[in-house]
């Protein structure tokens, strides 16, 4: 990193008319980081957590032994590329996920609703819902102080459900992960444009009459920033420069693609193929635009908590840019038919395609001394391993991402059957040094993360 005699606030923002942009961490930063440390900057640490539904094929997703990670397995294999960033973890549970005695179904409104919670929620589909406190709000406590937002949360799906999606259980616990108390769960925004607005501000007031003024005017929410940046570019060395190009280049992308995927929203299509607003046709498109937004909210900084639902439990969703027409549920109860089974694993490499793009862009884009996947955890998975039977042990989970130093991946680490899921969440919240004692079902914490 090279130290600068012009030194910048770290919380440095170019202003327009109804905008706001927070910039990314640069070289000439490092000052004032500095002084008002009296110790050299270091970058933060950050959290994301990707869930999907469902359920996996595990025999497609488990490496064949324990230790080193050599090939990956078929539905891990757009991994490869981060091998070495990568912990597959073996023998998790979500206990809590289970039925209480006469609670009969609703394996997936749990799954979900303890996924980071380790609290098993209250059967209801009332208003009176109660679960737990989640770990991502746990995070966003501590290492939201000093950020924009506390926390993001993100779905692909949209949150219109209401009153009981399984027998006798409230929506509620489905339509989110997060829960900022045990009554108080967040909503998750499926809609980039809302997103983008939310983390840059708007030019116009966010009527949807407004939004689509200001499309057809094909303005961007950096034109009132122009003279700004210009004046602002000028005080920088090159690399900085070369940095916040770079960064005004993404944003850039980013809004024509949403403007893309509004003007696609306007064409004639069949009722059930047409998308919500301005969210793209395919969910490959949705899922990439709505993790480029994740990765420019941690690039400037605006938050340093991240949670994204690439799906909801129970989804119908069905995947024709895949050739596959069957609704995703239905394919997770596959009876053991090879086709059916084929099928839902296509599915399952086609999420982690998701997650291997986000991390290749969290890998390209320059934070301090490294890149934003040195400086993350991720953690990656489902509250049911095999959706044919509802079964919550032996979960599908990843950590990725460098950790600052503090975790090490490249391995597949088998822990004792049956140790809770809050266990290894626990220890991630120690390595982002945010203290807690207990989440949920803890026992304790799982040990040798960052193999020191």
């Amino acid at each position: 990193m090279i130290i600068t005699k012009h030194s910048l606030p770290r919380r440095t923002f170019l202003r327009g008319v109804g905008a706001s942009l927070a910039l990314p961490l640069l070289d000439s930063m490092v000052p004032a980081f500095a002084a008002v440390r009296s110790s050299p900057a270091k970058p933060a640490t950050r959290l994301f957590t990707g869930y999907v539904p469902n359920g996996v094929i595990m025999d497609r997703w488990t490496p064949g032994a324990e230790g080193a990670l050599t090939d990956l397995p078929p539905t891990l294999a757009p991994l490869s590329p981060f091998k070495d960033r990568l912990l597959v973890v073996s023998g998790l549970a979500d206990a809590p996920a289970f039925p209480l005695p006469g609670e009969g179904t609703g394996d997936h409104v749990r799954a979900a609703a303890t996924f980071l919670t380790g609290v098993h929620p209250k059967k209801t589909d009332g208003p009176d819902i109660r679960c737990g406190t989640s770990m991502d709000q746990i995070a966003a406590g501590v290492l939201g102080a000093d950020s924009v937002l506390p926390s993001l949360e993100l779905a692909i799906d949209p949150n219109e459900l209401i009153g009981a999606c399984e027998a006798g259980w409230s929506c509620a616990y489905a339509n989110t992960l997060s829960w900022r108390n045990p009554t108080t769960p967040l909503p998750m925004e499926n809609q980039p444009r809302a997103v983008f607005e939310r983390l840059f501000g708007d030019t116009d007031d966010t009527t949807p009459e407004a939004r689509l003024a200001r499309f057809r005017e094909d303005r961007s929410i950096l034109d009132s920033l122009v003279h700004e940046v210009a004046d602002f570019e000028r005080t920088l060395g090159p690399g900085d420069r070369t940095k916040v190009t770079q960064y005004l280049d993404a944003i850039r992308d980013i809004e024509r693609r949403i403007q893309f995927a509004e003007a696609q929203s306007d064409r004639e299509l069949p009722e059930l193929a047409r998308p919500t607003g301005g969210i793209p046709d395919t969910f490959a498109e949705h899922a990439r635009l709505m993790l480029d937004l994740q990765v420019l909210a941690f690039q400037a900084d605006m938050t340093r908590v991240g949670t994204f639902m690439l799906s909801r439990e129970v989804s119908p969703r069905t995947y024709p840019d895949l050739g596959i027409p069957d609704p995703h549920h239905g394919l997770s109860h596959h009876q053991n038919r090879p086709e059916q089974m084929a099928k839902l694993a296509k599915v399952n490499r086609h999420h982690i395609d998701q997650l291997a793009y986000f991390m290749a862009q969290l890998d390209a884009t320059p934070d301090g001394d490294g890149s934003l996947l040195d400086h993350v955890v991720i953690q990656y998975g489902c509250g049911i391993s095999d959706g044919n039977q509802h079964l919550h042990v032996n979960l599908p989970v990843l950590v990725a991402g460098g950790g600052a130093g503090r975790l090490r991946g490249g391995r597949h680490m088998r822990v004792a059957e049956e140790t809770p899921l809050t266990n290894l969440q626990v220890a991630l919240l120690e390595k982002l040094d945010v203290p807690i004692e207990t989440l949920g079902d803890s026992t304790g914490v799982v040990e040798h993360l960052s193999g020191v």
